[in-house]
């Protein structure tokens, strides 16, 4: 059968094909080999907490389970917009918040409603690979820039302003990023946004590990320079609810009709079950709990960069927010005499029992000597994993 050019622009998603390659070595070992740390899909090994679980029942005790307006429970908009001013302190309108089926339905909604077939959105090389797709799928064009370690892998108000053409509609930025996990300064922000304005275009600002910022300088939403900023957000990383689907979008107030037009169409409305459980993530136990794991993942990024560093796997923009570990593989290609990342994959899978991601999928500006790993696992398993690295690289 033929299919669309569109899905034919659409590359294979590398991180869960080699995540699928891990899970069947783990499933052929034998009884006596070591089992497999999965330092390679960026999911937090902790789960929703007590409160989120047992609101989520009762929801389901209680009936609670009939469509919502496709924009969200009222009341979960206006916990989400409590949450911008008590975390943040910055005024954001319930009316500009959308609830979505994840971010992922967050950045499609916001490309379907402000992209034309033709238009191109400027994006930083690495960067996540879903979201330039989400570009494709809107027939956009996402134009990867090349990005350094000097400039912390991410794009400057003057990259952007060189880049411009009379196809470019904007930028979708990510801080924190995915791959390096580095974020860009409000100063910057704002400049590379003034930018966009001066040209007439967009600024998409992906969220989603905001609540996951370590550092005070780098840990605060776009969201607070412009109400024309459009900010995608997540239940999935900072609230630990990744299988719950749950996520949300804000817009300027004149885009909200158009964005639920798209998804009441496309989504009919998020999880509801997801939505009344989201509730309970804004208690006060919740929010202390989640504080508590940030620092917890905090602890395992100070124990983590200092040793891979030791091993030659070099991190050379330390994270200052996520859960992911940029790391030039360079040196540990050569020693184990193979190519690249993604064959330095395998090799640490197959011989080390370590999944982790090649570089492959974010991008093409060097991406081959680059290799992430996820340190959204438990202390004594990133421990176990340094110590079998040492042992092979040794």
């Amino acid at each position: 059968m033929q299919v669309s050019g569109r899905a034919q622009r659409i590359e294979p998603f590398y991180v869960m094909e080699v995540a699928k390659a891990a899970q069947a070595l783990a499933a052929s070992a034998a009884p006596s080999d070591p089992a497999m740390i999965y330092l390679n899909i960026g999911e937090p090994d902790f789960t929703a907490p007590p409160l989120v679980q047992e609101a989520a029942v009762r929801a389901i005790q209680s009936g609670l389970s009939q469509y919502t307006p496709a924009t969200g429970l009222p009341e979960l908009r206006a916990r989400i917009s409590h949450w911008y001013q008590q975390r943040f302190a910055v005024d954001v309108p319930a009316s500009r918040i959308v609830v979505t089926a994840g971010a992922s339905a967050a950045l499609q909604l916001a490309c379907l409603a402000l992209i034309n077939p033709g238009d191109e959105l400027l994006m930083p090389d690495p960067s996540y690979p879903c979201n330039r797709h989400f570009v494709s799928a809107a027939d956009g064009t996402a134009v990867l820039i090349p990005t350094t370690a000097a400039e912390r892998f991410q794009l400057s108000a003057d990259k952007v302003a060189a880049a411009w053409n009379k196809q470019t509609r904007g930028v979708l930025l990510a801080s924190p990023s995915n791959p390096t996990g580095t974020s860009i300064s409000l100063l910057e922000m704002k400049r590379i946004h003034e930018v966009v304005q001066g040209h007439g275009g967009i600024s998409i600002i992906d969220e989603i590990y905001l609540g996951l910022s370590f550092e005070a300088e780098f840990g605060q939403t776009a969201l607070a320079l412009d109400e024309q900023i459009i900010s995608i957000n997540s239940f999935s990383k900072y609230f630990n609810m990744t299988g719950w689907r749950l996520g949300w979008l804000v817009v300027p107030e004149d885009v909200v009709p158009v964005v639920e037009r798209l998804a009441q169409n496309l989504f009919i409305c998020p999880s509801t079950i997801a939505q009344h459980a989201a509730l309970a993530c804004f208690e006060d136990d919740s929010l202390r709990e989640y504080e508590r794991r940030r620092a917890e993942f905090k602890a395992r990024r100070d124990y983590f960069l200092p040793e891979l560093n030791r091993l030659g796997l070099t991190v050379p923009v330390p994270p200052d927010g996520a859960f992911y570990a940029w790391a030039d593989c360079t040196a540990a290609c050569a020693k184990l005499g193979v190519k690249d990342s993604w064959d330095l994959a395998f090799e640490l899978m197959n011989k080390a029992r370590v999944a982790v991601t090649p570089g492959r999928d974010f991008g093409h500006a060097d991406t081959g000597q680059f290799i992430r790993f996820s340190t959204a696992n438990a202390l004594p398993q990133l421990q176990e994993a340094i110590g079998r690295l040492r042992t092979l690289l040794a």
